[in-house]
């Protein structure tokens, strides 16, 4: 194998890809190629990735092999090196970043929708991680001017005319009826030969010409002719639910606006939003998308963040607040700082994992690629023994059982339920990502609907990770405004998060701080300020302080105010549970799950924290603690860590699933196997009942498949249904179960059922 560092990484866009079926087409002729490797396809969005060993097989080469199957491909460009990674954990499934099935198996054994007898099963690639290019999927093409739209035109004309023919000239009936099938065979059989030529003669294409010119040949013309025209019917509808399901990652894509208004010397003037660079300075007008992750310079505004959170409210943003791109300014001109490239920013990093998710397959989703590649052959086994044991066994008609056995050989197809998967799986991911929930794979899906546990961190998870005023104790005499106003003045100078409490808790309270001057910070005592003449200091109450004494036994901060030495009164803070936290926990025990905290904090606070959430703890963890922890709870399975991505990085690694919480941290999103971008408790069951409904979904397309499946093979063998209505149920199957895995675009995980 040449070394990775000598090894071109090149990354395509592939059209006309509609099913699992193809993409296993386009997979199992690219890998055949000399010197191509790790070898990535996302149906999805129509993306292709290979290594391509320099000297052995060119970009066009691989380019000239896709075409000859008749798929369109585009060579976006060279994708960045794709280096080998060490396996992460395994608790019997793969699911985190590092350890998707990123080589994902051909979704048919062979490539030809299922039949796995032509060729093994290819040897997994090498595990790969590469951020996709940026380039977006391109815009959606009218399905009325596609070749598949084509093709079913002039197959229904030259049936529609064969009839006609039939109608006026019966004699002629038979061979009007062959020519108009074997005109609408033509391109269905170039592409079976070409398919062949590379290794896959058994494909949906070969079944149909087989079962065509067998048609001709036992003097069923005209039934021939209906099955190819049915096929074309198919493909069309199979191409118009796949162009739906990517309508999810388009709708990710056109949140980002093409260009910007970049101000320089005092003038504005437009530019493509791809060309800016982090320290420039952009204008943003109301209702306006900012096209790149930013900071708020000069201006408040609302800022609608639903493209990326999935929140639709706005939210008021000012100077020194970020911007996520793909946010709408709702309300004044905004002056913005770039902090991120348009190709790095938020929105085209979660566009890009979205992508990049369909290549790490669920269990479930491997298991069905397994499965068909001995069913095919089955099929292909049975269809035999029909058309010729009956004739050799009992003397009965050729004709009759060579019609019922390819009639078996196209209901045989496994096209639904090879896409059962993959279509529910995308549909979710895409569901997911508009609702600000990313999740990276179907693996993680898998085992997010199989979970017991639930392990959350306290500070910055369970919490927001700053401290809130809890309590407000005024001496006698003082009122609680006079306590926080004064208190207010004093810390008006300081930056310290037990300041910046008080100054919120007063401006929340609209209480009006009076003038100080002299203010300074005292290192390890506190802070203190002039006012009206009188000295007025914040630091740690005296000690036998019995009203200090019992607030600090519930874990709680106290300061207090002191004027010219005479106690005023005494503030207690305290890092409080976010406010859904209660309403999110009860929510996860409605799903049966238990829940842990887990934290480094002393075991006084943190039971008095978890106390009112019902919540069991463990305590004093430091992170290689925590993390030991997680992988003991994880030796018993379905363990899911909740962290803020940062110091909980290990423990998120080693949990069965790891969810980080954070809008758009660089941690959060490159560790856990799932993040929460709207920094709310309340889309943690969410995301579980996302999963529980897209595994439940994908139950139903397996048995619709296999169900009808099974009833038309039956009625083939008995003779019941014929060749039309074998190629009419495959057809009808695999539409079902698109549409059926389409519902859950519609599903919202927030409304609990």
């Amino acid at each position: 194998m040449a070394e990775v560092s000598k090894m071109e990484s090149c990354e395509w866009q592939v059209g006309g890809m509609d099913c699992a079926a193809c993409a296993g087409k386009v997979r199992s002729a690219v890998e055949r190629l000399p010197g191509v490797e790790a070898v990535e396809i996302a149906l999805m969005s129509e993306r292709l990735r290979a290594r391509l060993t320099p000297g052995a097989t060119s970009p066009g080469e691989l380019e000239r092999t896709v075409t000859r199957l008749g798929y369109t491909i585009t060579r976006i460009g060279a994708a960045p090196p794709l280096p080998l990674l060490k396996p992460r954990h395994d608790h019997g499934h793969d699911h985190g970043h590092d350890g998707h099935d990123h080589g994902g198996a051909p979704a048919c054994g062979c490539g030809g929708c299922g039949c796995g007898a032509a060729a093994p099963a290819p040897a997994p690639a090498p595990e790969v991680t590469a951020e996709v290019t940026a380039a977006p999927l391109p815009p959606a093409a009218p399905w009325l001017r596609g070749p598949k739209a084509a093709r079913l035109f002039w197959s229904a004309g030259g049936l529609a005319l064969a009839w006609g023919v039939a109608l006026m000239l019966p004699a002629l009936a038979a061979p009007a009826f062959a020519l108009a099938c074997l005109g609408a065979l033509f391109p269905v059989a170039r592409q079976a030969l070409a398919l062949a030529r590379v290794g896959q003669p058994f494909s949906i294409e070969m079944l149909m010409t087989v079962a065509a010119i067998g048609a001709l040949m036992i003097g069923a013309a005209a039934e021939a002719a209906m099955v190819v025209v049915l096929f074309a019917l198919g493909e069309l509808l199979e191409s118009i639910a796949a162009a739906r399901a990517r309508d999810g990652l388009r709708a990710l894509a056109r949140q980002m606006p093409e260009t910007a208004l970049l101000e320089r010397d005092g003038q504005t003037r437009e530019v493509a939003a791809a060309t800016l660079q982090p320290g420039q300075i952009l204008r943003l007008r109301p209702g306006d998308r900012a096209p790149v992750d930013a900071e708020i310079v000069e201006g408040v505004s609302g800022l609608d963040e639903s493209a990326v959170t999935g929140e639709s409210v706005p939210v008021t943003r000012g100077p020194g607040d970020r911007v996520l791109a793909g946010s709408i300014n709702t309300e004044a001109l905004l002056r913005l700082r770039v902090t991120r490239a348009a190709a790095d920013s938020t929105l085209a990093r979660i566009a890009r994992m979205v992508a990049e998710a369909e290549a790490a397959k669920a269990p479930v989703e491997r298991f069905i690629d397994r499965f068909s590649r001995w069913y095919m052959p089955l099929i292909v086994g049975l269809a035999a023994l029909v058309a010729v044991l009956p004739p050799l066994l009992t003397g009965a008609d050729w004709g009759v059982w060579i019609y019922r056995a390819l009639a078996l050989l196209l209901i045989g197809c496994p096209c639904a339920l090879v896409i059962s998967v993959p279509a529910a799986m995308a549909a979710a991911l895409s569901t997911g990502a508009r609702r600000g929930l990313l999740v990276k794979g179907g693996a993680v899906i898998e085992a997010l609907a199989r979970l017991r546990l639930v392990a959350l961190d306290k500070t910055g998870t369970l919490t927001p990770g700053r401290p809130l005023v809890t309590d407000l104790r005024p001496a006698a005499g003082v009122a609680v405004a006079d306590l926080l106003a004064h208190a207010a003045a004093v810390e008006a100078g300081s930056s310290h998060p037990l300041a910046r409490a008080i100054l919120a808790r007063a401006a929340a309270e609209g209480v009006t701080a009076p003038a100080a001057t002299a203010a300074r910070v005292i290192p390890g005592v506190g802070a203190e300020a002039q006012i009206a003449g009188a000295l007025w200091r914040i630091a740690a109450p005296a000690a036998g302080n019995p009203q200090a004494a019992a607030l600090q036994a519930e874990a709680k901060t106290v300061v207090e105010l002191c004027r010219d030495g005479v106690p005023q009164g005494l503030i207690a803070l305290r890092d409080e549970p976010r406010p859904e936290a209660g309403a999110a926990l009860a929510a996860l025990r409605a799903l049966g799950l238990d829940s842990v905290m887990l934290t480094g904090d002393a075991e006084a606070p943190a039971r008095a924290l978890a106390a009112p959430l019902g919540l069991a703890v463990k305590a004093g963890l430091l992170p290689e603690d925590k993390c030991a922890e997680v992988t003991r709870l994880s030796a018993q399975g379905g363990v899911l860590m909740l962290g803020d991505g940062i110091n909980d990085a290990p423990a998120l690694r080693a949990a069965d699933v790891g969810v980080a919480i954070g809008a758009g941290t660089d941690v959060a999103i490159e560790t856990a196997d799932a993040v929460l971008m709207r920094n709310d408790l309340t889309d943690l069951p969410a995301l579980i009942r996302l999963s529980r409904q897209t595994l439940g979904n994908i139950r139903q397309n397996v048995a619709i498949a296999l169900g009808l499946k099974a009833v038309f093979l039956v009625t083939s063998v008995f003779g019941i249904t014929g060749l039309w209505i074998a190629v009419l149920a495959d057809t009808g199957a695999t539409v079902l179960v698109t549409a059926n895995a389409l519902r859950l675009l519609r599903y919202d995980p927030r409304r609990a059922t």
